[in-house]
């Protein structure tokens, strides 16, 4: 079983940084896309940003211009750089990785990692 390691998360002031990590237990296929999502409280789960895996990037308008998103294809891992920090960021943050082969789309995700940007 494939399991999403993230790390990186934690307490940080408004303006500051963070920088998140994800890994996966074991080498994957068929990868087509990484990406990180964000759940608030009593809000629902977004997309915060996504990498495919010929390096193209989407941002959800909110985090563009402070996150980017990287990925090590040999590695399976995931980044995501985290700068200009607001209050409005604090979130759990989940790693995803999309899966597609030529009959199957599937995903794996990690286990969450608190953000908390507060003074």
């Amino acid at each position: 079983q494939v399991q999403l390691v993230e790390s990186g998360g934690g307490l940080v002031q408004p303006g500051g940084s963070l920088r998140l990590s994800c890994a996966a237990s074991k080498i994957i296929f068929s990868i087509y896309a990484m990406g990180w999502y964000r759940q608030a409280p009593g809000k629902e789960r977004e997309l915060v940003a996504r990498i495919t895996r010929d390096s193209s990037t989407n941002y959800v308008d909110s985090v563009k211009g402070r996150f980017t998103i990287s990925r090590d294809n040999a590695k399976n891992t995931v980044d995501l750089q985290m700068n200009s920090l607001k209050p409005e960021d604090t979130a759990v943050y989940y790693c995803n990785f999309n899966i597609r082969t030529a009959t199957r789309e599937y995903d794996y995700w990690g286990q969450g990692t608190q953000v908390t940007v507060s003074s």
